[in-house]
């Protein structure tokens, strides 16, 4: 993969595959977990209006569209030792290339 003129570098959390937490973030989660209620500041927080719920939504998710494809034999093994819902990782890379190139074609 070339490597961007600004040299940014993306990172991608997969949540079905998340990184172990270490013993300090453990802790920590403890530590909030048997805090109080009245011990949790809420000042940096807005409170949710009834003004807030009227329009708040729940996005309905894209329609997935069943293909036939044929795909290389190694590249849907690859895929496959990543675990569960691979084909949803399929999908989340060809999004990624879709969207890099209708950024470049303007599309």
């Amino acid at each position: 993969m070339r490597k961007s003129e600004s040299n940014i570098v993306k990172f991608t959390l997969d949540p079905d595959n998340l990184p172990p937490l270490t013993a300090q973030e453990c802790a920590e989660l403890e530590a909030v977990a048997t805090m109080p209620d009245e011990a949790i500041d809420y000042s940096d927080a807005p409170e949710l209006t009834d003004a807030f719920w009227q329009v708040a939504s729940t996005p309905i998710p894209e329609v997935k569209k069943q293909i036939t494809l044929r795909i290389d034999s190694d590249v849907i093994d690859f895929f496959k030792d990543t675990g569960r819902r691979y084909q949803t990782r399929i999908n989340a890379v060809l999004r990624a290339y879709v969207k890099v190139h209708k950024n470049v074609h303007g599309h």
